[in-house]
């Protein structure tokens, strides 16, 4: 009996040490931005710090700069179980959850003010709208207004029609919104942007002034037209298969962890771009400002593109709705308060 004692509490030792071992999770991420950026480094400390944490049970692996391939390419390998995640733009995320991408919609925002006030509302309806289609994550984080930067200056969103316009590849959202604005783009992975401006293939682009400097594509435009035409959004997505794969005190502590990292980097990324813009006059770039009428044809336009993304189930009725109420909130407080 001694003997049967000993070697069962043996193989339950043993068990455990195998359940234990089983519950480890390496989360396999990858995204664009580039390696040393200040988004990746404070992923990586906040993975430094969740793998301490739980005794190395959690552990992420990044791979930054595209070098696993453009968003749907990601996406391919995510549900393949490659990767279990991808940082990206909350649009990328609108094939899983579509009012992931309700924040880009053009014109929806005119200013940053409008922008901190929904997103105090809205951000953990948008987080759990992912959760309940199979992503989990973090928090969001500013990635500033994009604006239109070409090698020619672009008042009037007419000239964009003649323009060679840069689109991200298999991107039906944006395409029909650049067939909204009269542009016929050229579909191209973000990696080949900065060699398409070089070599001529393309003239212009629309991004955060952070983004064009981080990707050096500051270096190939002239100008810059003075019209916040969408509102970017980051997002840390995680399938939600593989994080239930961990044990529920670590599933939390890597909310929390991973959680004030995204409120670090949005806090930065609202710094960082407004210094970008400064920066990218500094460096020579010319910033246009359309007129009034010229900006009213913007608008028109966006305004069309908008409902267009709606007519074509992009995006929800209710969503907009929702921002547009939120907007209107704002204006009345503060109109309240005067």
């Amino acid at each position: 009996m001694h003997r049967f004692t000993r070697a069962t509490l043996i193989f339950c030792a043993l068990l455990m040490g195998f359940n234990l071992g089983a519950q480890a999770k390496v989360l396999k991420v990858a995204t664009l931005t580039p390696d040393g950026s200040s988004w990746m480094v404070i992923m990586r400390q906040a993975a430094k710090d969740i793998a301490a944490q739980t005794d190395n049970r959690v552990k992420f692996k990044f791979y930054p700069g595209g070098v696993m391939g453009n968003d749907q390419t990601v996406f391919r390998k995510i549900r393949a179980g490659q990767l279990h995640g991808t940082a990206t733009t909350g649009g990328a995320m609108s094939g899983f959850y579509k009012d992931a991408q309700l924040y880009g919609l053009p014109f929806i925002f005119k200013n940053q003010q409008e922008v901190d006030y929904v997103r105090k509302k809205m951000d953990p309806q948008i987080m759990q709208g992912l959760e309940d289609n199979g992503f989990v994550s973090f928090g969001l984080a500013d990635g500033g207004m994009a604006y239109v930067m070409s090698k020619t200056p672009t008042p009037d969103v007419d000239e964009l029609g003649s323009r060679k316009v840069w689109l991200p590849t298999d991107d039906q959202a944006m395409l029909e919104t650049a067939q909204a604005f009269g542009i016929h783009p050229v579909p191209l992975s973000l990696g080949d942007v900065l060699t398409s401006l070089q070599s001529g293939l393309i003239d212009t682009v629309a991004t955060s002034p952070i983004g064009a400097i981080a990707l050096q594509w500051h270096t190939q435009v002239e100008y810059v037209t003075d019209v916040p035409l969408v509102y970017l959004s980051a997002v840390l997505a995680v399938q939600k298969k593989a994080f239930d794969q961990i044990s529920p005190a670590d599933q939390q502590l890597t909310r929390d962890i991973m959680g004030k990292a995204f409120v670090d980097i949005d806090q930065l990324n609202r710094k960082d771009n407004v210094n970008a813009m400064k920066a990218l006059q500094n460096q020579g770039l010319k910033l246009i400002s359309p007129s009034d009428a010229q900006l009213q044809q913007w608008s028109k336009l966006a305004a069309h593109s908008r409902q267009q993304a709606i007519n074509n189930a992009q995006v929800t009725q209710e969503g907009v709705d929702q921002i547009t109420r939120y907007i209107n909130e704002l204006y009345e407080s503060q109109a309240a308060n005067q």
